[in-house]
């Protein structure tokens, strides 16, 4: 049996976008099962003291830049560091991913987050976008339309809050963070130490 790996994610999340990837592959390397969970970040910063990334300190602001130039550098993934639709409204991408794993499979759900990230962070697309939304799901070879209109149901919103829920129970206060047999790992910079658990 496979280890299995609690991955919550945020889609408008730049670190989530820079982590994906790899991520990804190195469940596919050590034969990992991941458990995607979209959540509600911004209930999250609400009761861990987070906070905006408008409310942040300027020199916070300019490491953080300074830190995504780096990352996507190593990763090398193409990455706008101040793209166009930014801030922006995630929870109906999030519900996306939701309606797409339930109807499609935790593989058809991965893909796809990717694709929100990247439309985020590479492609100057908007996510909180209807539209937009159903297309990505339609670049991938899916139903968007039918996606779309599964992702405003109640049962949609009840995995969302239910997976914050957990996320807030679980004392997690950022994105991406991964669980693997119980520990957590909180930001892609620690995809090392999650690998030499799913490799344990």
């Amino acid at each position: 049996m496979s280890k299995l790996c609690e991955y919550y994610v945020s889609p408008h999340s730049p670190f989530s976008y820079l982590g994906h990837t790899h991520l990804v592959a190195l469940a596919k390397k050590h034969d990992v099962q991941l458990a995607i969970k979209p959540f509600d970040l911004s209930k999250v910063f609400g009761v861990s003291g987070g906070l905006p990334l408008a409310k942040r300190a300027p020199q916070r602001q300019a490491y953080r830049l300074k830190e995504l130039q780096r990352w996507s550098e190593f990763r090398q993934l193409p990455m706008n560091l101040q793209p166009t639709f930014f801030p922006v409204q995630s929870d109906a991408a999030s519900k996306l991913i939701i309606a797409t794993q339930l109807a499609l499979g935790t593989e058809a759900a991965l893909a796809l987050a990717g694709a929100v990230m990247r439309a985020v962070w590479a492609e100057e697309r908007n996510i909180a976008d209807p539209d937009t939304l159903r297309a990505l799901a339609v670049e991938l070879g899916h139903d968007g339309k039918n996606l779309l209109k599964s992702s405003e149901t109640a049962s949609v919103q009840a995995e969302f809050d239910r997976f914050t829920d957990e996320a807030m129970a679980a004392n997690i206060f950022g994105a991406p963070w991964y669980v693997v047999d119980g520990e957590p790992y909180w930001g892609q910079d620690r995809l090392d130490f999650v690998e030499r658990a799913f490799a344990a």
